[in-house]
């Protein structure tokens, strides 16, 4: 019950300032949204399947946020046919069911992700009563492994989040920036600067950030240069925009932390985010969906591209959950047109795919849980 009253005095506090970053959830889709008209289709590489090791010594876990099946093949059928999620040949299928709530939000989906844990709607690497729990990407610093994350949202938003600040509720931005001086974290790149620069306590979190040796970057094209070290790239005052004004920035972070973090001679962990997914999903906008799908597919073929020359590296790819219920109701594979309908402008309970490539991919077969999905993560990496 005190949980509970907690949790709605802290929804209130906040509900005004946290309007404006989650605005997404109220989006509208025009009628021209409903149908994605095609455009020239990217090259899709097929990499090899031999590997150096039964285990891997790095971890590359990749989040289309509201990401279901419809979502895969919308981008399939946008690019003409293929995509680069082809290379991965050990399949399976996660439950995304919350503690709280059959159908889980992206604080809950990421906790149970990151955490291995299940826990309420709006809690951030916490359980249901509040405690927190370490995430795989703390417990890889612990062991000194390298660490990183990107996401196309705030990197303080719920999904990014929940690998490395534990809050009662995710609108609790501030309190989030502020867990990154916690950790040891290598890279992070992703938006939400106000997060750590126009506070309401008056800390500057970026200076502490430089004090402690991490590099500050806001422009993507900047941090694409930066090879070693840490580096803090926050490049935007809180979510990026759509892709037509965000660019390759996704692209372009995860083989920028990829440079960086290949340094560590005990391998590392990097989480990377296709957050925006799910906000075409909330739009009811087929446009927006693929567009994003398909910025997070190339960002895949970036993953596997290292992975392949690399040889030990596991590359997994899930959901925290599917977006929009969407529904394929017309397409062409020679012309890359989608069209769908969308049910709900919300989260769906629907199961969503899971996909692995590298060292321990085998073990991501079947139906599971979300919360297995980090427990044979966090097996297959750190326990040696």
């Amino acid at each position: 019950m005190l949980q509970k009253l907690f949790l709605l005095f802290a929804f209130c506090a906040l509900t005004i300032g946290t309007f404006g970053q989650d605005a997404y959830l109220n989006a509208k889709s025009e009628n021209t949204d409903k149908i994605y008209p095609g455009n020239t289709p990217y090259e899709v590489k097929i990499y090899p399947q031999k590997f150096k090791a039964k285990k891997p010594k790095n971890v590359i876990f990749l989040i289309g946020d509201g990401m279901g099946v419809s979502q895969v093949f919308s981008g399939i059928t946008a690019n003409q046919g293929h995509l680069f999620l082809e290379n991965f040949r050990h399949i399976g299928f996660s439950k995304t069911q919350s503690a709280d709530n059959y159908i889980t939000d992206s604080a809950a989906g990421g906790t149970a992700l990151a955490c291995g844990v299940k826990t309420y709607n709006g809690a951030i690497g916490v359980d249901a009563d509040t405690v927190k729990v370490k995430s795989i990407l703390e417990e890889a610093a612990d062991k000194g492994l390298a660490t990183g994350l990107i996401a196309t949202a705030a990197i303080t938003h719920a999904t990014p989040a929940s690998f490395i600040a534990h809050q009662p509720s995710r609108n609790m931005y501030e309190n989030i920036a502020t867990d990154f001086l916690n950790t040891d974290i290598d890279v992070f790149i992703g938006g939400g600067n106000d997060h750590f620069t126009k506070r309401k306590d008056g800390r500057n979190l970026v200076k502490e950030l430089e004090d402690k040796g991490y590099t500050y970057e806001t422009d993507i094209n900047k941090i694409a240069k930066v090879k070693s070290g840490k580096l803090a790239g926050l490049t935007a005052g809180v979510h990026n925009g759509r892709v037509a004004e965000r660019g390759d920035m996704l692209p372009i972070a995860t083989s920028t932390a990829l440079n960086i973090l290949d340094n560590s001679k005990k391998g590392f962990f990097l989480m990377i985010e296709g957050s925006q997914i799910d906000w075409g999903g909330h739009a009811s906008s087929t446009v927006y969906i693929v567009e994003d799908m398909l910025d997070f597919d190339r960002t895949i073929g970036k993953a596997l591209e290292f992975a392949a020359k690399d040889g030990e590296t596991l590359v997994v790819v899930t959901a925290d959950h599917e977006t929009g219920g969407m529904a394929l109701t017309g397409g062409d594979m020679s012309t890359g047109m989608v069209k769908a309908d969308y049910p709900t402008t919300s989260h769906s309970a629907v199961m969503v795919p899971v996909f692995a490539y590298g060292p321990g991919a085998e073990e991501f077969m079947g139906i599971m849980e979300n919360t297995d999905v980090h427990d044979k993560m966090k097996k297959l990496l750190l326990s040696k």
